[in-house]
């Protein structure tokens, strides 16, 4: 039986490689997302309408197999019933609602950007709410990360910075930094399938809502999906997306922070980056740029650095939670 705090000071080897196990399985899901939707929104498909597809199936999946975890344990969900509509709300709907917002006024690359400085949000949040002061090693793997990012996702040349789009993208990396601060709070007891069928049901229903009003456009075609390797049935894409890039990512994305922490978990994330432009030169033919490859060497190296800079934080007895590795 092993002894953690919030943001897991101390982490055994074998729990420490089951996390970054189960931290690149939900990096590499959520990078496929983008491609596969791509197939089907050039057929007619509205990104809201593909969202909310992806994340109403993922809950459909998920939430029977919560509802059979909890094993009559419902006083979790009715204790922390607060924390899994503001998950639903914030980690779920507000990070997506907001990107898709965003980049109807900048670059996709340039709101993709400002949503990923969510890492350095959490390392600000664990500083000023827990004590965890990050080390400068921590500083300058956050510093490489995010040099990475900027040559991985090249918008440095003909950027369009626009207000809005600036504040929709800031308002996604909040939700991106909720969904890795929410993840690593072992001490509400919820297994990690209960909180991520509980959030995609209810940030799905908010999506929904959302198209009702008339926020969110909601548009699909039943025709084939066009991909680089040809084109699919317009319902394996969709299937794809929400068995593999919500149900399994945000499962595993949960129980790899959990593992991890919040913070060595925020910047494991970000290898979402490296699949994502390895789908999309495999499902869409677009091949990166040398200067992308390196990009995507300075992240390696950032996450690499941010765990080399990890320290325990001090805490008190009173805020440890026994965990089974």
């Amino acid at each position: 039986m092993q002894q953690m705090t919030h943001d897991a000071p101390v982490i055994p080897r074998t729990r420490m490689a089951s996390g970054f196990g189960f931290a690149l399985t939900s990096a590499v899901s959520f990078g496929l997302a983008g491609p596969l939707a791509r197939g089907l929104m050039d057929n007619g498909w509205s990104a809201g309408a593909t969202v909310t597809a992806r994340i109403m199936l993922a809950a459909a999946v998920l939430v029977p197999a919560a509802v059979i975890s909890l094993r009559g344990r419902w006083h979790l969900v009715r204790n922390n019933l607060g924390l899994i509509v503001g998950y639903g709300l914030a980690a779920v709907t507000l990070a997506q609602f907001a990107f898709f917002n965003s980049i109807r006024y900048l670059p996709v690359g340039m709101g993709l950007l400002i949503e990923y400085t969510a890492p350095v949000a959490v390392v600000v949040w664990m500083w000023l709410r827990h004590g965890h002061r990050p080390t400068w090693i921590t500083a300058v793997g956050a510093l490489l990360a995010g040099l990475g990012l900027i040559l991985v996702l090249d918008v440095i040349s003909g950027a369009n910075f626009n207000p809005i789009g600036v504040a929709w993208a800031l308002a996604a990396m909040l939700g991106a930094a909720t969904y890795f601060v929410v993840s690593a709070d072992e001490d509400n007891g919820l297994p990690p399938l209960v909180l991520a069928a509980g959030g995609l049901l209810f940030g799905g229903s908010a999506l929904l809502l959302l198209g009702a009003l008339g926020l969110v456009p909601m548009t699909w075609e039943y025709v084939d999906a066009t991909y680089a390797l040809g084109q699919v049935s317009w319902w394996l894409p969709i299937v794809g997306l929400g068995l593999v890039t919500a149900a399994t990512s945000y499962v595993t994305g949960i129980a790899g922070v959990r593992r991890l922490g919040s913070r060595l978990a925020s910047f494991v994330a970000l290898t979402e980056v490296l699949a994502a432009l390895a789908f999309a030169w495999l499902l869409l033919a677009e091949l990166p740029r040398p200067i992308q490859f390196v990009g995507a060497a300075f992240i390696l190296g950032g996450v690499v650095v941010v765990k080399l800079g990890e320290r325990p934080p001090v805490h008190h007895v009173a805020d440890e939670v026994p965990v089974g590795v």
